[in-house]
């Protein structure tokens, strides 16, 4: 009697096992996915091929069509489409420049006693709200503030500074309020690279220039995708930084589609912007890896020996 009973009990428990052992495990990022990806993604796809019916109704979609995405493309969205994608690819280059050098310094120069104290120096303002970020720009930026003062006593400039509600200033604010997610994957890729690479390096000759483009450069390509991939696609879709900072002259994409669905309240054509906007920025993306694929390929050739009888 027992032998038969034990089959049995191990029969019923093998789904439960199955369900609520190692496969539950992956429950958060799939939950987290679905519920906050996936499904919002979903209704604005949705959206955008409904209407507004009338004056009050933010959204109808019993008649579904593309009717929405030719009048999104309007002339207005067009100009702030480049303008936002100009800023964006402009930040992301800038962003770049300014962390390789200080991840190059702080993965490598920096003792590791004080290399903790560095990262949370760069963390700190990036844990501060992101709008009293952006609005410590605002005052710092505008005619009276503290930055023409400060230049006018220094003689660089003749009057207040009159940079404040242009697109150079969201410039400014984008690049201070993305740089970090840039400098965090590049010291971690640079950090990574190992210290016993570029003594190897040395070893055999190399300076310092070219261990860091022959060795550290391509140890740290991994950070550099990851970091402008983090940079570029949420500044594409930022609003709050041109919002405060730009003004209509400094207006980018992120506003249009906010002003769509919260003032306007036509929710079909903000979706149809949104959408439009998602797929600009993945075709943006996919043509920067082509490139990137083909900048490795060529260099990969360019620096490969050529065998002669079996011998380099």
């Amino acid at each position: 009697m027992s032998t038969q009973a034990q089959p049995k009990q191990t029969q019923t428990k093998k789904p439960a096992t199955k369900f609520f052992g190692p496969a539950a495990m992956s429950f958060p990022t799939w939950a987290y996915a679905v519920f906050f990806f996936i499904i919002p993604l979903a209704l604005i796809v949705f959206y955008s091929f409904g209407y507004k019916p009338d004056q009050f109704t933010a959204i109808a979609t019993d008649q579904l069509s593309f009717d929405r995405y030719p009048e999104a493309m309007s002339s207005s969205f067009v100009s702030t489409f480049f303008a936002t994608l100009r800023i964006s690819i402009l930040g992301t280059i800038l962003c770049l420049l300014i962390a390789l050098p200080f991840a190059y310094w702080l993965a490598i120069k920096v003792a590791p006693a004080r290399r903790s104290l560095a990262l949370a120096l760069v963390m700190v303002p990036f844990w501060t709200n992101f709008l009293v970020r952006t609005l410590g720009w605002q005052i710092m930026l505008s005619p009276d503030g503290f930055l023409s003062n400060w230049l006018q006593g220094l003689g660089l400039l003749d009057g207040p500074l009159d940079i404040l509600y242009t697109r150079s200033a969201v410039q400014i604010g984008v690049v201070y309020n993305y740089l970090p997610l840039m400098i965090l994957p590049l010291f971690v890729a640079i950090d990574a690279s190992g210290k016993k690479l570029r003594e190897a390096s040395y070893d055999l000759g190399a300076g310092k220039v070219k261990t860091f483009m022959r060795v550290t450069l391509p140890m740290a390509m991994p950070g550099i995708v990851s970091g402008c991939l983090l940079v570029f696609i949420p500044l594409n879709g930022d609003y709050v930084t041109a919002t405060v900072l730009g003004g209509a002259s400094g207006s980018m994409v992120g506003q249009l589609i906010a002003n769509q669905f919260n003032t306007a309240q036509n929710w079909a054509v903000g979706a149809a912007m949104a959408m439009i906007l998602i797929i600009s920025t993945l075709i943006v993306v996919g043509v920067g890896f082509a490139l990137l694929k083909l900048g490795q390929a060529i260099t990969a050739k360019l620096n490969s020996v050529p065998l002669h009888d079996g011998r380099a």
